[in-house]
């Protein structure tokens, strides 16, 4: 998946679109907790703006559904980014197209950033609206993509807006962190260092069928958490208690291990939780042994330890989906110990799948020791599947 690059583009004097992820977390006084996404951003905006640029940013942020939402707004974004480029003017646009924000964009100069509001408030975004992909691609001379994590997305601003801007002799490119993205996720899928070692949580298999399928054939080992871990064991013939189990996929589930092998590995052991609270009493129980009134809710200490041996000697790593419900402290300890084990691997390379996982890393303070953590869940899992990400095949071809 070889695309052009924002280093190659020579942005000066020029408008460039950019998409970017700003969806970050708001307290209830529209206050932002976690500015991360918005600073992952900054290297492709400097890059942009120290060659003479002037942008046109976009992003959606939180769920709105087509309607306007003061509490969704992007103007605590566009406060926050004020502060982190003081060389920079922003302003914020009190809309995404409109009258009001083509007086505003037409009068930037080279060094301004103009923030399009939460592009969510227009049905046509998701919808991919042709009209509305137009009206914003007139912005721009160029278009930068920096929004992975909703590349497997082909709303309006990920793929009609540069096709469009394609269309009228100007560049689709991808910035520093999509471009970073194909790399990792690329490199890992198609020419990884071995041992390759692939983790896979989460609640279901259904969620993961295509991910597993596409690894099965190049991982030497894939390690097995989370709720869907319970499917597996189930399809195996065991009693699972009150354990989610998607009895819908269980034949699917029997046919990946046979076709698996030795390379898939399941827990061992179990924590068992008389229900799905954070103080839930639990206990640790062989897989063969799970009460009927319980359910399992994390991996126990054999499975971690078992685990912990394999990716030992792995070369290089890819971990997508928690091995328990690590929102609640109790049934976090599985996932936590393999986020410490992977970032304790100096000679690896270690790739975390965005989403929960993701999360985790952040939690537990490890981010700085893991090779890559991936800023799309949705995007990374459909990259792993071997998909097509509308948003990165619009872009120009290498």
């Amino acid at each position: 998946m070889n695309k052009r690059s924002v280093r190659e583009l020579n942005p000066q004097g020029k408008r460039i679109l950019v998409r970017v992820d700003f969806n970050v977390p708001l307290d209830e006084h529209c206050q932002i907790t976690d500015d991360s996404r918005i600073r992952a951003a900054l290297p492709t905006i400097r890059h942009l703006l120290d060659r003479g640029a002037s942008l046109v940013l976009m992003s959606h942020l939180g769920r709105p559904k087509g309607q306007r939402d003061g509490r969704l707004s992007l103007a605590p974004v566009a406060h926050h980014l004020q502060s982190l480029l003081p060389e920079a003017r922003v302003r914020m646009a009190d809309d995404v197209i409109g009258p009001s924000v083509d007086v505003l964009v037409k009068a930037m100069q080279p060094g301004d950033i103009t923030l399009l509001e939460n592009l969510r408030f227009h049905p046509g975004e998701k919808k991919g609206d042709e009209a509305f992909a137009a009206a914003i691609a007139a912005y721009g001379d160029h278009y930068v993509n920096d929004a992975f994590g909703t590349c497997h997305r082909a709303h309006a601003s990920m793929y009609a807006v540069p096709r469009l801007v394609r269309e009228q002799g100007g560049a689709a490119v991808a910035g520093f962190l999509v471009e970073k993205e194909i790399a990792y996720l690329g490199a890992a899928v198609s020419q990884p260092e071995r041992p390759f070692v692939a983790i896979l949580g989460g609640a279901k298999v259904s969620d993961k069928i295509g991910v597993i399928t596409n690894l099965l054939d190049k991982v030497d080992a894939l390690l097995i958490g989370g709720g869907m871990g319970s499917t597996f064991l189930a399809a195996q013939g065991k009693e699972m208690g009150r354990s989610l189990v998607e009895v819908e996929v269980l034949d699917t589930a029997r046919e990946l291990l046979r076709t698996a092998g030795s390379k898939l590995h399941l827990p061992v052991d179990v924590v068992a939780a008389s229900e799905f609270a954070a103080d839930a009493d639990a206990t640790i129980v062989s897989v063969d042994q799970v009460p009927p009134d319980r359910m399992a809710l994390d991996v126990g200490p054999a499975t971690i330890s078992a685990y912990q041996e394999i990716l030992s000697t792995a070369r290089t790593v890819v971990w997508n989906g928690p091995l328990g419900v690590f929102e609640f402290p109790r049934f976090a300890r599985g996932t936590l110990a393999i986020a410490q084990t992977l970032a304790g691997l100096r000679d690896a390379t270690t790739i975390v799948g965005g989403g929960d996982s993701a999360a985790a890393i952040h939690q537990a303070g490890l981010s700085e020791q893991i090779t890559h953590v991936s800023t799309g869940g949705g995007a990374s899992l459909m990259f792993l599947e071997g998909k097509e990400l509308p948003g990165i095949a619009v872009l120009d071809d290498a």
